[in-house]
């Protein structure tokens, strides 16, 4: 799929196949993430890839908006890593961007994915520390439910040039 074409057709997917995504799939997606830029090129990420049915179950009675999950054939969890930073305070814009280029990347390869997240709200990153033993200088930032689309959405075209302004607002 060309770049373009991935960008405005990648939708939030919350239904899936049971269909298995192979480790070749997750380097790739996991490859895109870590492409993304980053200040300083800190690369303040880290992630965690689940594939354990009962991790996946469980998910939901942690993350409100994550019900997908045990439909999901995989979830990663992406986290800021406080270690890495060079320049503070930028890890969430990191991350966001290792996000989409995760998301991007796999409509690019025919799955599915929603982004739910989990940073800042202080008590999803707790829950979050405790179900995955994440130490205190990780951030838990979001959960990506993945997996083969079980559901298709039309691209939705978002361009709104009323927000866009020249020089000056």
């Amino acid at each position: 799929m060309e770049a373009m074409q991935a960008i405005l057709s990648r939708r939030s997917i919350r239904q899936f196949t049971n269909q298995p995504v192979s480790d070749d799939l997750v380097e790739q997606l996991l490859r895109a993430a870590m492409s993304a830029p980053s200040a300083g090129n800190q690369q303040p990420w880290q992630f965690v890839v689940v594939t354990d049915r009962a991790i996946l179950e469980a998910i939901p009675t942690i993350h409100p908006h994550a019900a997908m999950s045990p439909m999901a054939a995989l979830g990663i969890l992406v986290c800021g890593d406080l270690n890495r930073e060079v320049y503070r305070g930028y890890w969430p814009q990191d991350c966001a961007a290792a996000i989409e280029n995760l998301l991007v990347a796999a409509n690019a390869l025919g799955l599915g994915a929603v982004w739910t997240g989990i940073y800042p709200v202080e008590e999803r990153v707790a829950q979050f520390r405790e179900k995955f033993g994440i130490p205190e200088e990780i951030v838990p930032m979001a959960w990506i439910p993945i997996g083969w689309p079980a559901e298709t959405k039309e691209p939705a075209d978002r361009y709104d040039p009323a927000r866009i302004h020249r020089e000056r607002w």
